[in-house]
């Protein structure tokens, strides 16, 4: 695969940046592409390994070592449809998946693995631009219905591979736009949301339909869609995000990330104040905001602020800093804990670890700080450092958390679903049947919070289940 000497001969090279005075300034994508040439000189590197573990690392299997040799041929027509046999939205995951598949590399051995990620996205780009990324219709229709409830990853997947099938399938989505958190969750900057749009428009050739605005349990009665449909998924994400139990957390300025993010989309978007703000304009404007919690989504708000303006902006996270560099003897080709500095972090943040939140300073009714104390973990328990109480200055604080499930109120309590011990609907990954006939559960819903990439594994596989309980046989892939 690629050239068998390429890693000698070829460093590893990236996407690069443009400059932050510039990006800060607005919301559209920054990263600047390789040129074809450098693609190809990447995709050389792939080395025939003896086994690539990037087919592991990748939560969708993607067949990476074909689609790079493809590309170091030039044959770039047919290396999109290598990457479409295993994923529905490589531009999608090309943009916002933290590649997996590079961690387990060979040549991430030597921390030079394979532009895998650059790639894939180069090669779903290209695609669209040349025009080979059309509707594939199916050859007959089954004359079977299915409802999928949610419009994120995993609900697109399955509901774009059901169609596909030659079932008819009309998607269910609260929101006044299909996307799930990939349209109100994930900023412009990094995904812009005419990836989306396009999509939906080749899924809406294929025959599947959009009703958005709709939540089901609320505006459109669930036992409505299992009389109407021989067949109901759900796939609407893990939405219920972790709260902040600390004194002063009810107040105005203490608020949870997914309404900071999801504003300013639909500002990006067009929306007005009031549709964008229904619990008033939420903005970091001049204020000094703090960020609790240090994964994607906390860096999300981190670019999210810097770009609106903020006097200065701090991101905590409970747990310690981690290493540097991982021990590759010791997890590779796993994914490996250790020190991820975001483009959002590169803006501009004061990042800190191993804090613990006590409590929001109140004045005036509102936030002005958050005092904080420094905690060790020791056997894996944390212990708050003595005379460690600390003190920052805020005027919006941004729970970015992480979410503790699904919500039940509305759907799930409609749906009377049993739920696993961490609170999803209960389903295995051989068939995805909940303990409802013919309703089924993928995404988020059911596994809990977790990439975009392993939501769209989920759809594309519970779209076989679906099509094997419907029809007694299915030609769709696992």
């Amino acid at each position: 695969m690629g050239k068998e000497t390429g890693f000698l001969e070829y460093e590893r090279e990236d996407r690069t940046y443009r400059d932050p005075a510039e990006r800060l300034t607005n919301y559209k994508e920054f990263v600047v592409p390789l040129s074809e040439e450098q693609l190809r000189k990447q995709a050389a590197r792939c080395m025939n390994c003896g086994i690539p573990y990037c087919h592991n690392g990748c939560p969708v299997n993607n067949i990476i070592p074909d689609w790079n040799h493809l590309v170091y041929e030039d044959d770039w027509k047919h290396a999109l449809e290598v990457l479409h046999s295993t994923n529905n939205f490589p531009e999608f995951t090309g943009r916002v998946c933290p590649a997996p598949c590079e961690a387990a590399c060979t040549l991430n051995i030597m921390d030079s693995p394979v532009t895998i990620k650059s790639i894939e996205c180069a090669i779903i780009d290209r695609g669209f631009s040349e025009g080979w990324v059309k509707p594939q219709l199916p050859e007959k229709r089954t004359g079977k219905s299915v409802a999928v409830i949610g419009s994120g990853p995993a609900g697109l997947a399955c509901a774009q591979q059901l169609a596909r099938a030659g079932h008819a399938v009309t998607v269910f989505e609260k929101a006044d736009r299909i996307g799930g958190l990939l349209r109100y969750g994930i900023p412009d900057f990094k995904m812009e949301k005419h990836l989306i749009n396009r999509r939906a428009v080749q899924m809406e050739a294929e025959g599947v339909q959009f009703r958005t605005s709709s939540e089901v349990g609320v505006e459109v009665s669930f036992s409505a869609l299992q009389e109407n449909f021989d067949a109901v998924v759900l796939a609407g994400g893990a939405e219920e995000a972790r709260r902040l139990d600390i004194p002063g957390a009810e107040l105005p300025g203490v608020r949870l990330a997914m309404e900071f993010l999801t504003q300013q989309n639909k500002r990006n978007a067009g929306d007005d104040e009031v549709r964008a703000a229904p619990r008033g304009s939420l903005t970091a404007t001049g204020k000094h905001v703090i960020v609790i919690g240090g994964g994607d989504t906390g860096s999300d708000c981190v670019g999210t602020s810097n770009r609106q303006g903020a006097a200065s902006v701090t991101q905590l996270e409970i747990m310690p800093k981690p290493p540097e560099k991982e021990d590759k003897a010791l997890t590779w080709p796993d994914w490996p804990l250790k020190l991820r500095t975001s483009s959002s972090h590169e803006e501009g943040v004061e990042r800190d670890w191993a804090v613990l939140t006590k409590r929001v300073v109140e004045e005036g009714g509102d936030v002005a700080g958050l005092e904080c104390v420094r905690v060790e973990w020791i056997d894996g328990r944390m212990q708050e450092v003595p005379g460690s109480t600390f003190t920052l200055k805020a005027d919006l604080i941004l729970l970015a958390m992480g979410f503790t499930g699904p919500k039940r109120r509305g759907l799930l309590d409609r749906a009377g679903v049993d739920l696993d011990g961490r609170g999803n609907v209960a389903a295995d990954t051989e068939w995805y049947l909940t303990s409802e006939p013919n309703v089924f559960s993928c995404g988020d819903m059911r596994r809990g919070q977790s990439l975009v990439v392993w939501a769209i594994r989920e759809g594309r596989q519970c779209a076989r289940a679906v099509d094997l309980a419907l029809m007694g046989a299915t030609e769709l892939p696992r």
